[in-house]
């Protein structure tokens, strides 16, 4: 049996149902609904290129931490590209947030939460990186440190897990993320 338009119709509202349905379930470190990472006049950001620190199941970076990469430390570390190695995209200009045929500044994007916990490692400390966006960092990132954290079965060196933790703790408010937790 050869698809109709209207089976082909269906099936295409019913995905982006699912999709919208699913944009709106992600939470930040608050329990709140997830706000945008990226704005207008940025360089649209996300592993989906949403905006949003989201992921798909072909994410293995987990790209759930908004950093805003225009902010400059004085601890002369260097920015996120330069202290975790990677070509510097970071001064990049990519498509704008408010039209894919113009290109923005990087500014505030979606990083791989295990490359942010390294970051903080190889920069010197939470107070050498460049500053995090609390409300567009997905609750996705705060569980897995947790998790991590607090398994006494993990065999690994919890402690760049440990730093990143305390880290989004310190910088965002964190008796306002334990009482979204409880």
């Amino acid at each position: 049996m050869r698809p109709t338009l209207e089976m082909i119709s269906k099936t295409i509202l019913l995905l982006l149902a699912s999709a919208v349905t699913t944009l709106a379930e992600y939470r930040n470190i608050y329990g709140e609904t997830l706000q945008d990472c990226s704005t207008a006049g940025m360089a649209l950001t996300g592993y989906t290129r949403t905006g949003q620190c989201v992921d798909q199941y072909d994410d293995r970076g987990s790209h759930h931490i908004c950093i805003d990469l225009s902010s400059m430390n004085n601890s002369g570390a260097g920015n996120f590209c330069q202290v975790t190695g990677q070509p510097d995209w970071c001064s990049k200009n990519m498509p704008c947030v408010e039209s894919a045929n113009m290109d923005c500044p990087v500014k505030n994007w979606c990083v791989c939460q295990w490359a942010f916990s390294s970051y903080i490692e190889r920069a010197g400390g939470c107070d050498k990186i460049q500053d995090i966006v609390c409300e567009a960092i997905n609750m996705e990132a705060y569980i897995s440190y947790k998790g991590i954290v607090e398994n006494d079965s993990f065999t690994g060196d919890k402690s760049r897990f440990e730093n990143a933790l305390a880290c989004i703790e310190d910088r965002c408010d964190h008796s306002r993320i334990e009482q979204s937790l409880s």
